[in-house]
């Protein structure tokens, strides 16, 4: 067998699980829950290690609903600061590791050492070595060494990475949860430095629960006795559930509230709702500093070490409240996966890409789910402004709304779009996905069938008779079909031959960001 990156890849695949799969384990027994750390357990023993051993990377651990990679990435950065660099001639740290999910365009993007994704060398290598020391350990036993001597996707991804981070000797690793805490796979490290508890929400209701409580719990379930842990401002029902989960852990939970001083700060990550990311992630890297020993001043209060502000400004995490741009159009991107989300993700590109005027009267707070009245707004004075979404496995039609509704109450019109397209994930209309970006997570023939994608485009004329809507079965043709619209494809134009910059939001699954930003760089 061949031992390239590209071999790697093509292996890794076959450990997904196809959307059969997925639709069973949703409606099976909540309670066959319990055996997923054992059995997580009994793998990490298969590769050779115990629990404790991942000790050895001073684990922070961070789950919730929003902004648990952003917070990840914030860390990182943070603390990347004391490697060695011309600003750090006494570095505390050699290697920071951050492990997230999912990835945009390469898979090695998942495990990162000092804010890199893994080179292709090095992500084969360990690869190859976590999986022959599984196939090692099922013959070893008198099992086969097909595909059920490896856990699924996720879990080999998350066996490997912690493998990477100890045979790299890195000093910390920021270690972002799956899905949920108390039965993800993750959560098998016995002694984290620190945990953080991003904004919760309702996501992954099949796996977590319908209610914010259920889904608190279970993301409470990654506190553990002895490591401090934090969270930010979250709705009163779900404090509670927190709060009765750390007393029945022996863990002290503060929560963190927005940090005063990132007002004169320029955050990488520019969004106003990343504040409270950034807030939390100023503490959680404080106290893994604390832990070493390292002199800092516990809650920062009149201003931030110089390493702190550095790695809050030079954050980049990409596919998320990022422009990009190229002649005529910026591309807007941001994934958005659940109706908190995609209001912020709204919220984020009206004030970064269309700022209402000063002198516009306050608008009144409105369901996230219904529209505005229609105003006395003249849709052909507006400059293009065009919508690219698609969110494959939840309820895109509800998202879809909450997005219209939330733009058209913040720009005080009923037309937000001009144009709007619906696509797959799809990266390329020929050659189709490249290896990095195959899902075998969804019904390919729903996909192909683009049922989704026309009950978006039907929504969405019921909600703005007058924007041009179209259906596009590959993100290449959405974004050739976008070009068109500006004018620009082909390298001419420019604003659809009126001079403006077109705008571009392109938002809902992260799986469609990713293939999107595979476009853009050509392939």
């Amino acid at each position: 067998m061949a031992r390239t990156y590209g071999d790697a890849v093509a292996a890794l695949n076959t450990l997904q699980t196809n959307a059969a799969a997925i639709d069973a384990a949703a409606k099976a027994d909540p309670a066959n829950s319990v055996r997923l750390m054992p059995e997580m357990i009994q793998w990490c023993r298969w590769a050779g290690y115990e629990p404790a051993d991942f000790d050895n990377f001073r684990p922070i651990h961070i789950a919730g609903t929003k902004g648990k990679g952003s917070t990840s990435a914030f860390i990182s950065s943070i603390l990347a600061q004391y490697t060695p660099s011309p600003s750090q001639p006494k570095p505390l740290f050699n290697k920071i590791g951050l492990y997230t999910s999912p990835h945009l365009r390469f898979v090695r993007e998942r495990i990162r050492i000092n804010n890199e994704p893994l080179p292709e060398e090095l992500f084969a290598k360990y690869f190859w070595e976590t999986w022959d020391k599984l196939e090692e350990s099922a013959r070893a036993q008198g099992k086969p060494t097909d595909k059920t001597a490896k856990p699924s996707y996720f879990r080999f991804l998350t066996l490997m990475a912690f493998h990477t981070y100890i045979r790299e000797k890195v000093d910390t690793a920021i270690i972002e949860c799956g899905i949920g805490g108390e039965y993800d796979c993750t959560n098998v490290i016995p002694n984290p430095s620190v945990t953080g508890i991003t904004s919760l929400g309702i996501d992954h209701v099949q796996l977590l629960g319908n209610t914010i409580e259920e889904i608190a719990w279970h993301k409470a379930g990654i506190m553990k006795e002895g490591a401090p842990a934090y969270t930010v401002p979250q709705p009163p029902a779900a404090q509670d559930v927190l709060d009765s989960r750390a007393v029945e852990k022996s863990v002290h939970l503060s929560t963190v509230q927005n940090n005063p001083l990132l007002q004169n700060i320029q955050l990488g990550l520019s969004a106003p709702f990343q504040h409270s990311n950034a807030s939390l992630a100023i503490v959680l890297a404080a106290k893994l500093l604390q832990s070493l020993s390292y002199p800092l001043p516990s809650l920062f209060p009149s201003n931030l070490p110089p390493e702190f502000i550095r790695g809050l400004e030079q954050v980049r995490w990409p596919g998320r409240c990022e422009v990009r741009r190229e002649t005529g159009i910026a591309w807007h991107l941001d994934s958005a996966h659940t109706l908190e989300s995609i209001h912020l993700a709204a919220s984020w590109f009206a004030s970064e890409a269309l700022p209402p005027s000063p002198s516009s009267p306050p608008q009144p707070q409105q369901d996230i789910l219904q529209p505005p009245p229609p105003s006395p707004t003249d849709n052909t004075k507006t400059p293009p402004r065009i919508l690219l979404f698609n969110q494959q496995t939840r309820d895109a039609s509800s998202l879809a709304r909450a997005l219209f509704s939330t733009l058209s109450t913040t720009l005080s019109t009923p037309h937000p779009f001009t144009h709007a397209v619906f696509c797959t994930n799809l990266t390329f209309k020929e050659s189709g996905y490249r290896p990095d970006l195959i899902s075998i997570n969804t019904d390919q023939a729903k996909v192909q069938a683009l049922g989704v994608q026309r009950g978006l485009r039907d929504a969405w004329r019921e909600l703005d008779g007058e924007c041009v809507v179209e259906v596009k079965g590959s993100i290449e043709e959405a974004v050739g079909w976008v070009r068109g619209i500006a004018g620009t494809e082909g390298g001419g134009g420019k604003g659809g031959g009126r001079g403006e910059e077109v705008k571009c939001l392109v938002t809902g699954s992260l799986h469609l960001v990713g293939g999107f930003l595979e476009v853009f760089e050509g392939g």
